[in-house]
């Protein structure tokens, strides 16, 4: 039970960016199921509240806390476009979490991680997402 009360820290941008990423996932997932309740079994509604929900509270969130992170985190300009396309396909979000923890561009998760916090460029930049 350890892990999860700090998973839902927010208390810096990194961990709120944490856990946005992650939020976004599982709208999307949210998302995909209804996209077959209504493309596989012919509920039309299916999609509304969760369309609504990963629009809003998932994509929108996500996008405004990346800009807030890579203001905060002074990620640059390849680190933060990266980070904007991740919310595109599913999962991505998460994808691109783990690779900024490898990377060394979300600060303290990256350094619990064992990894150097290198600040605006880092190494290891080119993508391994």
């Amino acid at each position: 039970m350890g892990g999860m009360p700090n998973f839902l820290d927010i208390s810096t941008p990194a961990k709120r960016f944490r856990l946005v990423a992650w939020w976004e996932a599982v709208t999307w997932a949210a998302l995909l199921v209804a996209m077959f309740f209504k493309w596989v079994l012919g509920f039309e509604e299916a999609v509304r509240i969760p369309g609504m929900v990963h629009g809003i509270a998932g994509f929108a969130l996500f996008v405004v806390v990346t800009l807030a992170t890579a203001g905060s985190l002074r990620w640059d300009m390849k680190t933060t476009f990266l980070a904007l396309v991740s919310s595109v396909p599913p999962f991505g979000t998460v994808v691109f979490e783990r690779w900024a923890v490898r990377n060394g561009k979300l600060a303290e998760l990256s350094a619990a991680a064992g990894e150097p916090d290198s600040g605006a460029t880092g190494s290891g930049d080119t993508a391994r997402v």
